[in-house]
């Protein structure tokens, strides 16, 4: 994609010797806050959307831990020191490659709805949505799967055990740490929800109003929630103490949870989905991920020789692209445990030529022009995302979210666990847009244990060559970046250019294209116009791209996405 202009500054990268909590690592590693860390000779490398979650996986690392052992590490203390992203109250999808046997699999980790929810779960009398309620407050909580999740992960596939491996998340939620600029931004766009939680808003505000940058976090009650997961692994979570805690303070504050949903989660293992673009294997999330939407659209780019084209023209073939499966993501998609999903006909390459059929290249096909059109709104960009690759071979492309950021805003008293909002990924009323203007069908309505659709889509992609692992935040965006990552690794480009460059995203509803400032050169943008797109300028950055790439000659490469706060690091 020659259009965009090009991002390759980049910032200095030194040694370093890391001190993170009480702990220090004592191994000299090339270190990149919010950049590439330069190729060096094989070994190991981590990017994560913090520097902390970083420096704890590089700490297990260390102890002898193997990448699975890391990436449990890595998303604990995410949970810790990033609680607008992600959480123990929420839950993700996890791509895992064993070097070993080859085996790759998705550890499907997402949340449930409630036993007690129905179709009309979010409905008033009249059949017309509640406001707010699938985002604020417990109702909009789905039983969380990330607990189980890093038990899982941690039995079947890590080295050490979880009474290790959580340990510098419950020393960083036990001793706090000086919050930054991201964590004041996002507590303050959430303030009314937070503070409708008197347990969230005394945690996560200063005195009931937003902190400033250096403020101390810290979250005793979650560190002794972390401890009971460490010593009796899921069951800590979902019995006992803390799975009757939980129960108690969901339904206090109007919540539908019940003991038998806590008992009754379990972690499901998927086949993951694969695909081919241009020489690129591409192993990514099965449903309910967003990994279709991905192949689909790079099966219809397959028709087209993108480099060839002017580069509006190929940002216009993009985005008709994008739409065309954006749009059978709302029409087809969602649990598969649940509904029939016609995978076969969505990722045949006879369907991405019938899509193709009606793709011009001189002018864009309006939404309105496909079936099962409406008209939604929204925004939002949150979630998190880390990519590991260690000395074996091993790799784990985790996304995690409780979705909206702070997710529900509700922290069940004496637990410290602040659940999310996943229940607004479902789609309350066929055709009405969640909040972030995705629209959906019957196939993603809500039922009882069901598990809602999503965006995530932590991602393989291997041209017989160079490996690469990543995977982003960002909502509904999410698959478009991962999208525009494949583009840029088929077109030989490094992990610094792939996480900075600007991006632009179609979802099919709203029919518009979403810009990031400056993504497009000004005749790029007239000449879209002309085509028939309507353009969108966003005012800020949206993602947080965390990639690894290993090199055809075994050296290793990374980068956190210079729009967050992450680090990457490469362990020689």
């Amino acid at each position: 994609m020659n259009s965009l202009a090009d991002p390759t500054h980049e910032r200095t990268t030194r040694p370093h010797w890391l001190v993170a909590g009480n702990w220090v690592l004592t191994a000299l590693i090339l270190v990149s806050s919010a950049a590439v860390a330069r190729p060096l000779a094989a070994g190991a490398a981590i990017a994560s959307a913090h520097p902390f979650a970083t420096q704890a996986g590089v700490q297990i690392l260390s102890q002898g831990g193997n990448a699975f052992d890391a990436a449990v590490a890595v998303a604990a203390t995410l949970a810790v020191v990033e609680p607008s992203g992600s959480g123990l109250g929420g839950g993700g999808f996890w791509m895992l490659h064993r070097a070993r046997d080859g085996r790759e699999v998705m550890v499907d980790g997402r949340e449930r709805a409630p036993l007690a929810a129905h179709a009309d779960f979010f409905l008033d009398g009249a059949g017309r949505p509640l406001p707010g309620a699938s985002i604020d407050g417990p109702l909009a909580a789905g039983i969380p799967g990330l607990p189980a999740t890093l038990a899982h992960v941690a039995e079947r596939y890590g080295a050490l055990p979880l009474s290790t491996t959580l340990q510098p998340a419950i020393a960083i939620a036990r001793n706090g740490f000086a919050v930054g600029e991201a964590y004041c931004r996002a507590a303050a766009r959430r303030e009314k929800a937070l503070r409708q939680s008197p347990a969230a808003a005394r945690i996560f505000l200063d005195h009931g109003r937003p902190p400033r940058p250096g403020f101390r976090l810290v979250q005793t009650e979650l560190a002794h929630t972390l401890e009971a997961l460490a010593e009796d692994g899921a069951d800590g979570f979902y019995r006992g103490a803390v799975g009757a805690d939980l129960v108690k303070g969901v339904r206090a504050a109007g919540g539908r949870w019940a003991t038998e949903d806590l008992a009754a989660y379990r972690v499901i293992e998927r086949e993951p989905l694969r695909g081919e673009y241009r020489g690129v294997r591409i192993v990514t999330a099965a449903p309910p991920g967003g990994g279709v939407v991905l192949l689909e659209t790079l099966n219809i780019l397959a028709e087209h020789e993108l480099n060839r084209y002017p580069p509006p023209i190929a940002t216009h073939v993009t985005i008709e692209a994008m739409r065309r499966a954006y749009r059978d993501r709302d029409r087809y998609l969602g649990d598969p445990d649940f509904i029939r999903i016609p995978l076969t006909r969505l990722l045949s390459r006879d369907y991405a030529a019938g899509l193709n059929a009606a793709l011009r290249t001189d002018r864009a096909l309006p939404s309105a022009y496909l079936p099962d059109a409406a008209a939604p709104e929204g925004d939002g960009a949150n979630t998190t995302h880390l990519s590991i690759v260690d000395r074996e071979g091993n790799a784990v492309a985790a996304t995690l979210s409780i979705n909206y950021g702070f997710g529900s805003g509700f922290v069940a008293p004496g637990t410290g666990v602040l659940l999310n909002d996943e229940m607004d990924d479902f789609a309350t009323l066929p055709g009405v847009p969640n909040v972030y203007g995705l629209v959906g069908g019957e196939a993603n309505r809500v039922a009882p244990g069901k598990r809602m659709l999503s965006s995530m889509t932590p991602t393989f992609l291997d041209d017989r060559g160079r490996f690469a692992v990543l995977g982003t935040p960002g909502g509904s965006r999410i698959i478009s970046m991962v999208l525009l990552a494949t583009l840029d690794f088929a077109d030989g480009r490094g992990p610094h250019w792939i996480a900075s460059r600007p991006r632009f995203h179609h979802q099919y509803l709203p029919d518009q294209v979403e810009l990031e400032p400056d993504a497009l050169p000004a005749g790029d943008r007239t000449q879209l116009t002309a085509l028939g797109h309507r353009l969108q300028p966003l005012e800020r950055p949206y993602g947080n791209l965390q990639i690894v790439v290993r090199e055809r000659d075994g050296r290793l490469s990374a980068a956190s996405d210079p729009r967050g706060e992450g680090l990457s690091i490469v362990i020689p």
